[in-house]
This record gives C-alpha cells, structure tokens and sequence, in this order.
C-alpha cells in the first residue's frame, strides 16, 4: 500500500512540475520516487522512516541543484521599447505644436505623434524623452531647414 502512495505522490509532483514549468517540485517528485522504490525493495519500513526518506532525498537534491540552477538561469533586465526609444534621436515630419494638436516624427522607420513644450519645425532632430501610449515626448537638438 505504501508503493502506490509513493507513486501517487510522484506523479501529483509531475503533473505539477508540467503545469508550472518553472521547476518548482521537481525535487520532490525525486524525492517520492526515490522513497517508493525503497519501500518497494525494502519491505516494512515505517510511515516516519519513509517520511524521513522522502525529505532527506529532496532537501539533498534541492541543496546541490539549486545553486547550479541559479548559476545557469538567465540574468539581467530585458528592456521594453518603450525604455529603448528614450534617448535616441527622431526626425519631424510634421511640426510639432501642441496648441495646435499637430506633430509627428519618425523613429527608427515608425511614424509617431509627438509632443513638445515648444514649437518645433519640420525636418528638425529631437531627442525622445519619454513615450507615453502611442506618442513621444521630444525636446529640440538642432533646427535643420
């Protein structure tokens, strides 16, 4: 009767392993698959004992991987786009004059609505501030005619 509770308990600890992806149990399923196989070749070990087995397994298995896994697992902050266009410089198509609620530029090939304390002319070179929604901050760097 104890194999099969070892055995349900190792696939509970798949299935969930499956459903997260993020190896979150699978030390624990080694763990009841470990103690299964122990209590299936070693008979009349009791429930303590296979207890025992169960988390000295895991907690081992858990101690040794895990800093592995840590070593290997990808770091760093991947930035959004809007974080990659503060900064860079765009172009005006159309003036920008936000009394009049007109201005556009281009950056990086995408037309934009932008936004500035200032009248900007056409064919200008600003710098992208911010990006809020669908539209640009900008300030004017050079006045091209």
């Amino acid at each position: 009767m104890a194999v099969i509770f070892w055995a349900v308990v190792f696939v509970f600890f798949i299935i969930a392993e499956i459903i997260t992806v993020q190896l979150v149990s699978i030390w624990l399923a080694v763990g009841a698959l470990t103690t299964m196989l122990t209590v299936y070749f070693k008979d009349g070990i009791s429930f303590a004992g296979q207890l025992f087995i169960f988390i000295i397994v895991s907690s081992v298995l858990l101690a040794v991987t895990f800093p592995l896994m840590k070593k290997y697992r990808k770091k760093g902050y991947i930035p959004t786009n809007s974080e990659l266009d503060t900064g860079k410089q765009a172009v005006v198509i159309e003036e920008i004059n936000t009394t009049a609620g007109t201005g556009r530029v281009t950056l990086n090939g995408v037309d934009w609505k932008a936004v500035s304390d200032e009248i900007i002319p056409i064919n200008s070179i600003v710098k992208v501030m911010s990006v809020q929604g669908a539209k640009l901050i900008v300030e004017l760097m050079e006045v091209k005619v």
